[in-house]
């Protein structure tokens, strides 16, 4: 079955949806008062801002295509986008996309009611891609690089349908430094999710907002919120892959000296190429 759903609230229904409260957003009617939610919610909103300006991410007046799983990550991605935009502080179009990929018991009514309610234009895709994933894949491999290769043919080309010219994806720091330490100690390359690229055929941006903030304040700001978290029965359900793996070590890592995480996503950005070997980036026969 293939087939899409899109809708846009207008001003009236966003104003609706407001619940009276000047200057929140809706998502945030029943935030919690607390002082670490308030201070939770502007770590969130500096670390993105700061991303945002970092990596020149911004064109005002394009358009994003937001990318929502029903995760906690995606979640927060597009709250605090939508946090920014209402504040005045991100001067582009949001439009909410799920890729609904026909998963048995996948809640269909959730994410189109949530986005709905809060007046949050949103498009929904569904495309088979469960179906030609397990079909695909041998007992005992990975799920993950087949399905990630089928869900980014399809966001990209949603993107183009809907006049986007950015795709913009909720991976965090973990997400990043996992990626990092799976392509050093089984890939053998120095390499990490990058906050900022551009696609294969040069007319989309990859943009990842969120790559400098801590998984659990996002799990955090999902939870305070109370978003209706739809699990993954894909990849998010394998056991024994190299990205938990991965997981584990940085965990243990963090918790035999805590601040391991940040210093690690400081170095991301902080690379002496004549202190590696790669010839290509550093002309050692000069030096």
């Amino acid at each position: 079955m293939e087939d899409f759903t899109t809708s846009f609230p207008n001003e009236a229904e966003a104003a609706e949806t407001d619940g009276g409260r000047d200057g929140v957003h809706p998502l945030f009617r029943h935030a919690p008062a607390s002082v670490s939610f308030k201070k939770l919610r502007k770590r969130l909103l500096r670390e993105t801002r700061e991303t945002l300006a970092a990596y020149d991410m911004v064109e005002k007046g394009s358009r994003w295509l937001v990318c929502l799983s029903g995760g906690k990550d995606s979640y927060a991605l597009l709250t605090v986008l939508l946090d920014l935009q209402w504040r005045g502080l991100l001067p582009v179009e949001l439009l909410a996309c799920n890729l609904d990929q026909a998963q048995p018991g996948f809640p269909r009514e959730v994410l189109p009611t949530f986005l709905s309610e809060h007046g949050i234009a949103y498009r929904i895709e569904r495309r088979d891609t469960y179906s030609l994933v397990m079909e695909k894949t041998q007992p005992g491999d990975t799920l993950c690089a087949l399905c990630s290769r089928l869900r980014r043919g399809h966001l990209y080309r949603v993107a183009r349908e809907e006049g986007c010219s950015a795709v913009v994806l909720g991976h965090h720091r973990e997400d990043a430094l996992e990626t990092f330490v799976m392509n050093m100690l089984f890939g053998g390359r120095l390499s990490a999710m990058p906050p900022k690229l551009r696609n294969d055929a040069g007319d989309l941006h990859v943009l990842r907002p969120l790559i400098r903030s801590a998984e659990a304040d996002l799990a955090k700001l999902s939870e305070g919120l109370g978003f209706p978290i739809i699990p993954c029965n894909l990849c998010g359900s394998q056991e024994g892959l190299e990205r938990a793996r991965a997981k584990a070590l940085l965990a243990t890592w963090e918790r035999e000296r805590p601040g391991t995480k940040a210093n690690m996503l400081r170095a991301l950005s902080h690379v002496r190429p004549s202190h590696l070997h790669d010839g290509r980036l550093y002309d050692f026969s000069g030096a």
